[in-house]
């Protein structure tokens, strides 16, 4: 169900109509060899969430928006759209009902050559359909 749930997050987010132009690429695995503002699952794990009838995971995923300046207004309206995008995740998906998302933490950091990163980590109970 993990990687279930991680191509379900690529395909949402590739197929946003509002996310779409502001950025250059979503990938699967980070980081992206597109040049930023690209978007990339980083990490995620799994845990048992299976009940007496269903099988279960709650799975854990840290997705990181790179951008490029120094201004932090343009990587914070594309993560708000992140943040829509995820939200309004469609509950039936191939082979996993989404139970529930939460929002865990974010992170935003600058590197080196006017890099910004802003990583938005999210934990998703899906039942197995």
């Amino acid at each position: 169900m993990e990687s279930a749930l991680r191509i379900a997050l690529v395909e949402a987010l590739r197929a946003d109509a509002q996310l779409a132009p502001l950025i250059n690429a979503v990938v699967e695995e980070g980081p992206s060899a597109a040049p930023p503002p690209t978007l990339a699952i980083v990490a995620s794990a799994a845990a048992d969430w299976s009940s007496k009838t269903s099988s279960g995971r709650e799975i854990r995923i840290a997705i990181e928006l790179t951008t490029r300046g120094s201004d932090p207004a343009p990587a914070a309206t594309i993560a708000e759209r992140i943040e829509q995008c995820i939200a309004t995740l469609a509950p039936q998906q191939r082979g996993f009902r989404l139970v529930t998302t939460r929002f865990l933490h974010s992170r935003t950091e600058r590197r080196a050559r006017a890099i910004r990163a802003i990583l938005l980590e999210y934990a998703f109970r899906v039942i197995a359909e």
